[in-house]
C-alpha cells in the first residue's frame, strides 16, 4: 500500500464508519415510539458494520498517524457528519453556536497535527 493510501484511505473509512454510527445512535430519535429493546438491538448491529470500518481505518492509519491523530481525526470527522446528518435526518440545523463550538474544537484539532 502506497503512503498516500495510507493516509487517505482511513480518513475515508473513519468517515464511512462515522456514518454507521450516527444513525446506530442518533436515527432512532425519529422514532420515539420504537421499544428500546428493539432499538439497542437495531443500533448494536448498525454498529457491527461500523467496527469493520473503524477497526481497520486505525490498523491502516497506524503506519502514517500517531493515535492521538487517528482519534483526532475521528472526532472531527464525527462533528462533521454529525452536523450534515443532524440538518439532512433530524431536520435540526445546528445553530451558528453548534458550528462556532465545531469550529474551535477544529482549532483544538489542528494542535495535535503541529506536534
Amino acid at each position: 500500500m502506497t503512503p498516500a493510501t495510507q493516509a487517505v484511505l482511513p480518513v475515508v473509512m473513519l468517515s464511512a464508519s462515522n456514518v454507521f454510527m450516527t444513525f446506530a445512535w442518533y436515527g432512532h430519535l425519529k422514532h420515539p415510539a420504537a421499544p428500546i429493546v428493539l432499538v439497542v438491538l437495531v443500533s448494536w448491529g448498525i454498529a457491527f458494520f461500523e467496527y469493520w470500518l473503524a477497526v481497520p481505518a486505525n490498523r491502516i492509519g497506524a503506519a502514517v498517524y500517531s493515535p492521538a491523530q487517528l482519534k483526532t481525526i475521528q472526532e472531527v470527522v464525527t462533528l462533521t457528519v454529525f452536523a450534515g446528518f443532524s440538518a439532512w435526518y433530524l431536520d435540526e440545523p445546528p445553530s451558528w453556536t453548534t458550528l462556532a463550538g465545531f469550529a474551535l474544537i477544529a482549532c483544538g484539532a489542528g494542535l495535535v497535527f503541529r506536534g
